[in-house]
């Protein structure tokens, strides 16, 4: 039986800067293509007016985007706004009163972690929860048992399969790719095992610093803040077994069975670094231990991957700002051509930002008649056009009830299980050069694997690799 669609979007925290920044240039998006026919109910604290709303969602638009008139005025038409404390039962009744006729309400808490739970007990005390869905913003907790907490009180108030913990990282379109060109190629399915790889490497470097968010930044850290949900979801599409079938569920299945296979992280394979400078950041503490870099060596024990190292590594103040996944592929058994079997590997390159690049790393013979190569890289495919914005996608998707997207509880578990030894202070903290790749350490990590692969400059749209 398919599900039924929502027939009304509630934002909480609609006068702050994720929706300023994502979510109206979404629903603009979404308008555009005729997915959005609903009341769209924005609540925040500020005392605005309708009119003040929708020219903060045009100023939103037109910062993050471009300003489509035909689009933008439905969009208009269908906003609305209560101005309230969002623990303030009071909020709710007004919100219950606003959806009017409405069903089937989705309620997005796009909101600090620490509210979810005030809200979702109002949503759930005022009737506004009932036969509704909900979107729960990363992160999902800050360890295993504040996420296990966090579940049981949404659980009380919605069934399991209304709530949409949302990563906008699965949403991306080169995320999709990566997964799509895994599947559809005949030819990955004999190499893409233990046999044939010799390394997975993961970048996501960003060549700025905390961006005025200190005090936000410095309660996350690198690993809670991108390596537990961004960088273990690339990790499960790249490596998980193929899922037995088309269903949704068949594909969380099989990422369930990829995250109970990796092995807790040692505090042994990872290095964690501050970049000199951080400590004088506004809302950082003058004597904070939060890492801003981190690499590590993460283990899968399962017949695929057993003895392949996975490396992570993800920072601020780094050189460019890119995100890349580096496949290094085993050098030939028998190599009959050049001295040096290492400059024999080949390898398949990932760039997931800002466009879709899927290249091959070759050796080609070089002209003359001694039989010499050199490395050369075919580009496989590259997709700049307009593509759907991840935003756009998961909310259309949970919109209709599509939760294949979405990161499933037992999986964010199994996530956080994996991290757990190394969170807080376990890896001692080292401090970097603005600009730089790093602690030196991170670059010794790799030593006796060829190194790491650098990833050149990218420029991304709103300035994040992620």
């Amino acid at each position: 039986m398919p599900e039924a669609k929502s027939d009304a979007f509630v934002f909480f925290g609609a006068t702050g800067d994720l929706a300023y920044k994502q979510i109206f240039p979404a629903l603009q998006a979404m308008m555009r293509r005729g997915h959005l026919d609903m009341p769209l109910i924005g609540i925040g604290r500020s005392a605005w007016t309708v009119d003040q709303f929708i020219a903060r969602a045009r100023d939103s638009i037109e910062k993050h985007g471009v300003v489509d008139e035909d689009a933008f005025q439905k969009l208009a038409s269908r906003l609305q706004y209560i101005s309230g404390d969002i623990a303030d039962a009071d909020t709710y009744r007004q919100l219950r009163s606003t959806l009017g006729k409405a069903q089937h309400p989705l309620h997005y808490l796009a909101i600090p972690p620490d509210m979810f739970e005030a809200v979702v007990g109002h949503l759930s005390t005022s009737g506004c929860a009932e036969n509704a869905r909900v979107i729960i913003e990363k992160p999902f907790g800050r360890d295993l048992a504040s996420a296990q907490a966090l579940n049981r009180v949404l659980e009380q108030s919605f069934p399991a399969n209304a709530i949409f913990r949302i990563d906008h990282y699965l949403g991306k379109e080169a995320i999709q790719n990566l997964l799509y060109f895994r599947f559809a190629n005949a030819f990955l399915t004999p190499i893409w095992n233990r046999d044939h790889i010799a390394n997975i490497q993961i970048t996501m470097a960003e060549s700025f610093g905390v961006q005025g968010r200190g005090s936000f930044y410095d309660d996350v850290g690198a690993i809670r803040d991108v390596v537990q949900n961004h960088m273990l979801q690339v990790v499960s599409l790249l490596a998980t077994d193929p899922p037995l079938d088309k269903h949704p569920d068949a594909m969380r299945d099989a990422k369930l069975q990829l995250f109970d296979a990796m092995q807790p992280i040692a505090p042994d394979d990872v290095v964690r670094g501050q970049f000199d400078g951080y400590l004088r950041e506004p809302g950082v503490a003058p004597n904070s231990s939060i890492e801003t870099f981190v690499a590590l060596r993460l283990r899968i024990e399962n017949a695929r991957w057993a003895g392949v190292p996975f490396y992570i590594r993800a920072g601020k103040q780094l050189p460019v700002t890119a995100t890349e996944v580096m496949v290094k592929l085993k050098s030939p058994v028998n190599a009959i051509f050049d001295n040096a079997t290492s400059a024999q590997e080949n390898y398949f390159r990932f760039q997931l930002s800002p466009d879709v690049l899927i290249s091959l790393g070759a050796r080609c013979k070089t002209p003359g008649e001694e039989m010499a190569g050199e490395m050369v890289e075919l580009v496989a495919h590259r997709h700049s056009a307009d593509e759907m914005m991840p935003y756009e996608r998961l909310l259309g998707d949970a919109i209709l009830g599509d939760a294949a997207l979405f990161a499933r509880y037992d999986s964010i578990e199994a996530a956080w299980r994996t991290v757990t030894p190394i969170l807080g202070n376990t890896v001692p903290l080292q401090t970097y050069d603005p600009q730089s790749w790093g602690p030196n350490a991170a670059t010794q990590m790799l030593a006796a694997d060829g190194g790491w692969h650098d990833p050149g400059a990218m420029e991304s749209e709103d300035g994040h690799a992620g």
